[in-house]
C-alpha cells in the first residue's frame, strides 16, 4: 500500500507527540523514581467545615471568639440580643402560672362535689322516706278517723251517741284529711329535692368537663412557654463541635438574618490530604492503606495517615494542576485521614506530598522532587 505525501507528513507530525506523551505518563507516573509498591501523590490540607449559623434573625449583642480560637463543643460563641425573647418568656410564665392556679381550683371545687353530692342524696333520700312514712301515718289516722266519724254518725241517728260526740268524730276526720294533704305536700318537696340534689351528679361531670378544658389551656400556655424558652435559648449561639474557628463572617452590634453564616468551624483533629490518582494507578488503592503526608513546613516529621475515602467516579485534571498534557488523564479524588495532628501543627490549606503503601513489603520513601 502506497502512502501519500501527505499521509507521511501527518504521521511525522503524530509519531512525536504520541513518544512525548508516552514519556510524559512513563516519567510522572509509572517511573516516578519510588520502589513498585509505593505511589507518590500531592494535594492540601483539608478538613470538614462546619457552619456555624442562628436560627433567628437579632442583634449580635457578644461575640466571643475570633479567627484562630480552639473551641469545645456546646462552649458559647455568640449571643444575640434577647431583651424582646426574655419578656416573651415572662409573659408566658405569668399566663402558665395564672392557668395552673385555675385549674388547681377547678380541682379542688371538683373533689369538693365529689365529696357533697352523694351526701347531700342521701340527706334528699332519707326524707323522702321520712316524708313517705309520713303520708302512710297520715293515710292510717285519716282511716281510723273517718270511720269513728261514720260510726258517731249513726249512733247518733240512733240517739244512743250526742251530738257534740258526732261533731268531734267529725273534726278528727277533717284535721287527718288536712294531715294526708300536708305530709303529701311535704313528700313532694322532699322528692324535688332529692332530684335536685341527683342533679349534682351532671354538676360533676360538667365541671370535669371544665377542669378538662382548663387542662388544655395550661398545657397549651406551657407549650408556648417552651417555645419561648427554646428561642432564648438559641439566641445564645454554642459550638456544634469541637474545633478551630478558621472563618469570621460578623462582628458584634451587627444585625444577622435567620439561617445567615456566622462563623466556620474546623476540628483540626480530623484532617486529611485531598489527593488525586491518575486512572492508572487507582486500582492498586483499596481502603485502610497506610500512607505518609510530608510538608515543606516539618520536613523531616512524616505524618501517618490512612486511605479512608476512594472517589468512585473518575474526573479529569483540574486547569490549574500541572501541564496541558497531564490535564487530559482520568483522575480520581483519594482521602488520606491523618491519624493525629500533634500540637494542631498542620492546618487546612498547607500544601503537602504524600506516599501511599500499597504493597506490605515495601520500605517507606520520601516523595521525589
Amino acid at each position: 500500500m502506497k502512502i501519500g505525501r501527505k499521509q507521511l507528513g501527518v504521521l511525522a507530525l503524530t509519531i512525536p507527540v504520541a513518544i512525548g506523551v508516552y514519556l510524559a505518563i512513563d516519567r510522572l507516573i509509572l517511573n516516578s523514581g519510588l520502589p513498585d509498591g509505593l505511589i507518590q501523590v500531592n494535594g492540601r490540607i483539608e478538613g470538614d467545615h462546619v457552619t456555624v449559623s442562628s436560627k433567628f434573625p437579632g442583634r449580635i449583642r457578644e461575640l466571643l471568639v475570633r479567627e484562630g480560637a480552639t473551641v469545645t463543643v456546646d462552649q458559647v460563641l455568640i449571643r444575640l440580643d434577647d431583651s424582646q425573647t426574655t419578656a416573651r418568656v415572662q409573659q408566658a410564665k405569668h399566663a402558665a402560672a395564672a392557668l395552673e392556679a385555675q385549674v388547681e381550683a377547678a380541682h379542688m371545687t371538683l373533689a369538693v362535689l365529689n365529696l357533697d353530692v352523694p351526701l347531700a342524696i342521701e340527706r334528699a333520700d332519707a326524707q323522702v322516706a321520712k316524708a313517705k312514712d309520713t303520708v302512710d301515718k297520715a293515710l292510717s289516722v285519716e282511716r281510723e278517723a273517718r270511720s269513728d266519724a261514720q260510726r258517731f254518725r249513726d249512733l247518733a241517728e240512733k240517739d244512743q251517741a250526742s251530738i257534740q260526740q258526732r261533731d268531734q268524730a267529725t273534726m278528727r276526720w277533717e284535721v287527718a284529711q288536712k294531715d294526708i294533704a300536708f305530709a303529701r305536700s311535704a313528700l313532694l318537696q322532699a322528692t324535688k329535692e332529692l332530684a335536685q340534689a341527683e342533679l349534682g351528679w351532671k354538676r360533676i361531670r360538667a365541671k370535669e368537663s371544665d377542669v378538662n378544658a382548663l387542662e388544655r389551656q395550661r398545657d397549651q400556655a406551657y407549650a408556648v412557654l417552651d417555645e419561648a424558652e427554646s428561642v432564648l435559648k438559641d439566641l445564645t449561639i454554642t459550638a456544634p463541635t469541637s474545633g478551630t474557628v478558621t472563618t469570621r463572617m460578623i462582628n458584634a452590634g451587627e444585625v444577622v438574618a435567620a439561617g445567615a453564616p456566622l462563623l466556620e468551624l474546623v476540628d483540626l483533629d480530623r484532617l486529611y490530604l485531598k489527593v488525586y490518582v491518575p486512572e492508572v494507578q487507582i486500582g492498586k488503592l483499596r481502603l485502610d492503606l497506610p500512607a505518609r503526608i510530608f510538608t515543606d513546613a516539618f520536613p523531616e516529621q512524616p505524618f501517618d495517615a490512612t486511605v479512608r475515602y476512594i472517589a468512585s467516579k473518575a474526573e479529569f485534571t483540574p486547569k490549574e494542576v500541572q501541564t496541558p498534557d497531564e490535564r487530559v488523564k482520568l483522575i480520581y479524588a483519594v482521602k488520606l485521614y491523618l491519624k493525629e495532628n500533634p500540637d494542631h501543627r498542620l492546618t487546612p490549606g498547607l500544601p503537602a506530598d504524600a506516599i501511599i503503601r500499597w504493597k506490605d513489603d515495601v520500605a517507606w520513601a520520601k516523595p521525589r522532587s
